[in-house]
C-alpha cells in the first residue's frame, strides 16, 4: 500500500510540475482563408467548414456564416480586402454547424435569406443565429449589382430545407453537405430522407454549372455528383432488399457489398454507419406483410 501511494505522489508530482512549466493547454487557433473560385466568387474556410461569398459593385453576397467569431473573421476581412457592405447573407439549410452566426451581418443591415422551411426550425430550435427576413418556396433568384445568384430547393435530402446556390456567370454552384465530394455520407445520416436524397441529386446533375463548392472539403464538378448519386443509390436499393428480405441490421451490413466505392474517402469508417442509418430510415419508413 505505501508502494502504491508513493507512487501516486510521485506521478501527481510530475504532472504538476508539467503543468508549472509549460502552462495550461492553449485552444488551437482557427484555420481560416479566403481563396478565389472564379471572378468575383470566393471561397471561406473555417477550419473544416467552408462558405462561399460574391463581391459586386454594390455589395457583398455572402452565404454561411459558420459561427460568430468566423463570421466577425469574414467581415473584417471583407471591408479591408474590397471595401464592400456585406447586403445578403443565404443559408444553405438550417443546421447550426453552418449558419451559427448570422447576427454578425444582420448587425450591420444585411438582409438574412433561408428556405421558408428553414425559418421554421431556426425559430422553433432557437438557432444561434438571426432569423431570415426573407425566405422561398421553390426558387429565388438574387440581384445585386447587375450579377445574379440562383436559389433552388431541390428536395429533401440531409435536411427538409437544404437549397442549393447557383452562380451562372461563374458556373459554379454551392451545395452543403449533401454532396460531399469523392466521399460518403456523413456518419449515420442524421436528419437524412431517403429516397428523396437521390432524386435531389438527379435535380442538380440537370443543371449548369462547372464547378462545385462543397460546405466541406475540396471542390468538385458535376461528376462527383453523379458519383455521390450512384454511391446513395446502391446504398439504398441493397438496404431495402436486405430489409425486405427480413435481415437483420447485422446481416444487412455483412450483405451490403458497396466494395466499389472503396476508394471514397471515409469509406471504411462511415460507410457501415451509412448502412446502419439507410436501415433505420428505411424500416421506419416501409410497412411488411
Amino acid at each position: 500500500m505505501r508502494t502504491m501511494f508513493t507512487g501516486l505522489v510521485l506521478a501527481l508530482s510530475l504532472s504538476f510540475l508539467s503543468m508549472v512549466s509549460t502552462g495550461p493547454v492553449q485552444a488551437q487557433e482557427a484555420k481560416r482563408s479566403i481563396t478565389q473560385i472564379k471572378g468575383d466568387l470566393y471561397r471561406f474556410q473555417n477550419n473544416f467548414h467552408y462558405s462561399v461569398f460574391y463581391v459586386t459593385p454594390d455589395g457583398v453576397i455572402a452565404t454561411d456564416p459558420i459561427n460568430a467569431e468566423a463570421a466577425t473573421w469574414l467581415k473584417a476581412e471583407i471591408k479591408k480586402r474590397f471595401d464592400k457592405p456585406i447586403k445578403y447573407v443565404v443559408y444553405s439549410h438550417d443546421h447550426r454547424d453552418h449558419i451559427a452566426g448570422g447576427e454578425v451581418f444582420a448587425a450591420d443591415g444585411a438582409v438574412v435569406i433561408s428556405h421558408r422551411k428553414a425559418k421554421k426550425v431556426i425559430k422553433g430550435e432557437k438557432r444561434p443565429t438571426a432569423v431570415p427576413n426573407i425566405t422561398f418556396k421553390r426558387k429565388l433568384d438574387l440581384e445585386l449589382g447587375g450579377k445574379l445568384v440562383e436559389l433552388h430547393y431541390v428536395g429533401k435530402n440531409h435536411s427538409n430545407n437544404m437549397i442549393v446556390m447557383r452562380f451562372p456567370a461563374e458556373g459554379v454552384l454551392f451545395a452543403v453537405d449533401f454532396i460531399p465530394v469523392k466521399a460518403v455520407a456523413f456518419k449515420n445520416l442524421p436528419d437524412a430522407y431517403l429516397p428523396q436524397w437521390i432524386r435531389s441529386l438527379k435535380r442538380v446533375e440537370d443543371m449548369d454549372f462547372d464547378i462545385l463548392a462543397p460546405g466541406h472539403g475540396a471542390l468538385g464538378t458535376k461528376a462527383d455528383v453523379t458519383l455521390f448519386r450512384n454511391y446513395m443509390t446502391d446504398l439504398y436499393d441493397q438496404v431495402l432488399a436486405a430489409a425486405r428480405a427480413g435481415k437483420s441490421l447485422e446481416e444487412t451490413k455483412t450483405s451490403v457489398d458497396l466494395s466499389k466505392y472503396k476508394d471514397m474517402a471515409m469509406f471504411e469508417k462511415w460507410g457501415p454507419l451509412n448502412i446502419e442509418g439507410a436501415y433505420t430510415l428505411i424500416q421506419l419508413n416501409r410497412r411488411g406483410n
